[in-house]
């Protein structure tokens, strides 16, 4: 058995019930990229990769993870893929589950990952989150958001949810997919279910904004409370990226040195209206 999660985080808390239930022992494979974010066209040639990979390189330049791209410190997605399908190809006993909470993180990378494992049909097969109750290490009812925030032992009641990705959906979730690669957008919200919208690189800049106030503020503080209050998020990376657009584009105030989110301060633009951070502090 192969089992595909989306984070790292999401493999150290499935290795942990492995201890549990040594059925669900397997090897675990990470899709590293974060695909609700950036360019998709034509991501699949060799063009359209090099295009995201050039993309990431921007929006990663200067930070604390600059490089991280060609560095190799990081699995390449795209190898990790054809080393599975060379594995489902020379072992037809072989299964796959790919695990996935709903989020747009996972639902991106779902979509992406399965549209390449179409003559693996019957083998391939997606345990799916979508608003079903779990049990927290406090014994409470939660809907988890992140495959993470399940404790060990629940891991063996959603292993019940394994199912096969039906033919059908080999047939439509690419096409949507594909859909989505042509519309060129840059940012990918889940609406439900797995309905991904779309919308431009800077469908999150207008919420920042409401956490910048008139008084100096470290970029690593600002983004901090942005995660932990807006309704919306994306990685802290991808939010850096866009501070320092916000910065260039003359809307914000920044000083100290523009790198990584603990090297620089910023503020509202001199003479500009106050925008919600003290009523967003306060909640």
């Amino acid at each position: 058995m192969i089992h595909i999660v989306f984070q790292p985080k999401d493999a150290e808390a499935l290795k942990a019930s492995f201890e549990l239930d040594v059925s669900l022992r397997g090897d675990i494979l990470v899709i590293a990229d974060d695909f609700a974010v950036g360019p998709l066209m034509e991501i699949y040639t060799p063009e359209g990769i090099e295009a995201r990979k050039a993309w990431w390189r921007v929006v990663l330049a200067g930070s604390d993870i600059d490089g991280l791209v060609d560095d190799g410190s990081v699995a390449d997605d795209n190898t990790t893929v054809a080393t599975l399908k060379e594995r489902l190809q020379n072992d037809p006993a072989e299964i796959v589950w790919v695990w996935a909470a709903q989020n747009k993180h996972d639902v991106s990378g779902y979509f992406w990952l399965m549209s390449q494992l179409k003559d693996f049909q019957g083998r391939i097969f997606i345990l799916y989150l979508n608003n079903l109750p779990f049990i927290s290490e406090k014994g409470t009812l939660f809907y988890p958001v992140w495959l993470f925030e399940i404790p060990p032992r629940e891991f063996l009641k959603a292993r019940k949810l394994a199912r096969p990705i039906t033919l059908s959906e080999f047939e439509i979730d690419p096409d949507e997919w594909s859909r989505l690669a042509r519309e060129d957008n840059g940012v990918r919200i889940l609406e439900g279910g797995k309905k991904l919208t779309q919308y431009p690189y800077t469908y999150y800049d207008e919420e920042l904004k409401k956490f910048i106030s008139g008084d100096w503020i470290k970029a690593s503080k600002l983004i901090h409370q942005f995660l932990n209050k807006a309704k919306q998020t994306a990685g802290d990376a991808y939010l850096l990226w866009r501070l320092k657009q916000l910065i260039a584009a003359g809307e914000i105030d920044a000083q100290g040195e523009l790198r990584g989110m603990k090297d620089f301060e910023i503020k509202t633009k001199a003479g500009a209206p106050i925008g919600d951070a003290a009523t967003i502090a306060a909640t």
